[in-house]
């Protein structure tokens, strides 16, 4: 007997034909105990080879045979993916960074608005965009929350407080309204909220985003030039999973990523100074490292942070020398830097020192 004739059995997946019988065998040659075989499928599908290879190697073994097996597929072609052309609904502001989170309760809003604030204690003219339609809190944090919208023509003019503009659906409908869009809607509104605000000539726009990689994301990376992104997590586990895929979400909307800052990275004892790394260590450095990226900060958990953002005075601002607005304020630098070396604007931007007063 031949030694094909053992194969006989192997029915190719999906079909009663078998793969001697397809003549998608190709070689079997018998030397000493071992039997070298080629097998050449129409099928680029890992699991079919999978599939046969497991069959063939038993029926081998079964027979007392080793088995050298060679499975030829044709090569899987990724489908050639089409960015969408980016428009530009803010041409006089010079770079956009959308701040992004897989998940929230990871503190991106908080994060965002002492960055933004940081980045104006550097001489930059700021912006931030509070992109977090169902969940806006910049208003608050920035007590601004009884502020109304001023109608210029047919435009909106943004909210300034601490040296900083800002815009968010907070000011634009009641307190405690839940807006219950879908997301075509929630995409016409941020579109509105670039294009339909008397945005100044900012050096940079803060993007607030809301957590996850959906309908707002897509849009805004298709609206405006996305200059960088910034990726907001915590040490545990659970978050730096749900940070890789806002990393890689940046990845695939072509954002280069300026890095990660690491929100609740430890707690610093008021008796001693000593910080406790009370949610783990070395999250946001192996996440960095694995994405190509930097990490611009880790932020530790400080009351006054909390104190600050419920009523109104940010601690960037009204404690800017404690250990926390520092930290903000190295993650600005570093992100100012990356700004200025990034391809997607040529203008440069250089830290200054211009520090609004506290309210």
């Amino acid at each position: 007997m031949e030694i094909i004739e053992l194969f006989k059995n192997v029915k190719y997946p999906n079909f009663q034909k078998d793969i001697v019988s397809f003549g998608f065998v190709k070689r079997c040659e018998l030397a000493g105990d071992i039997i070298l075989m080629d097998i050449e499928i129409p099928a680029a599908s890992v699991e079919i080879a999978n599939a046969i290879r497991n069959e063939c190697e038993a029926i081998a073994r079964n027979n007392h045979y080793k088995l050298e097996l060679k499975i030829i597929q044709p090569k899987l072609e990724e489908p050639e993916v089409k960015r969408p052309k980016i428009k530009n609904l803010a041409p006089q502001i010079k770079h956009f960074v959308m701040i992004s989170s897989g998940k929230g309760g990871v503190g991106k809003s908080t994060t965002t608005l002492n960055l933004a604030l940081s980045l104006a204690k550097l001489g930059k003219k700021v912006g931030v965009l509070d992109a977090d339609i169902y969940g806006p809190n910049m208003p608050r944090m920035l007590g601004a929350e009884n502020e109304k919208p001023v109608v210029v023509g047919n435009k909106i003019r943004p909210v300034k407080a601490y040296g900083i503009e800002f815009m968010s659906m907070g000011i634009l409908i009641e307190e405690g309204q839940g807006l219950m869009w879908r997301g075509s809607m929630v995409m016409k509104a941020i579109e509105q909220l670039l294009c339909d605000v008397l945005w100044s000539e900012l050096d940079v726009l803060l993007l607030d985003m809301p957590p996850g990689t959906g309908d707002a994301q897509i849009t805004l990376a298709q609206s405006v030039p996305v200059s960088a992104g910034v990726c907001v997590s915590t040490p545990q586990a659970v978050s730096l999973d749900d940070s890789k895929r806002a990393l890689d979400m940046f990845n695939k909307l072509n954002i280069p990523v300026a890095g990660v800052i690491e929100n609740m990275s430890g707690f610093i004892c008021p008796n001693c100074d000593i910080e406790h790394e009370i949610f783990g260590k070395g999250g946001a450095l192996n996440l960095a490292h694995e994405y190509d990226c930097s990490v611009l900060a880790c932020i530790p958990i400080d009351l006054s942070i909390r104190t600050g953002g419920d009523s109104g005075k940010p601690i960037s601002m009204c404690e800017p020398n404690s250990i926390v607005a520092k930290r903000y304020e190295e993650a600005a630098f570093k992100l100012i830097e990356f700004l200025n070396t990034t391809k997607a604007d040529n203008s440069s931007i250089q830290p200054t020192t211009n520090t609004p007063a506290c309210h």
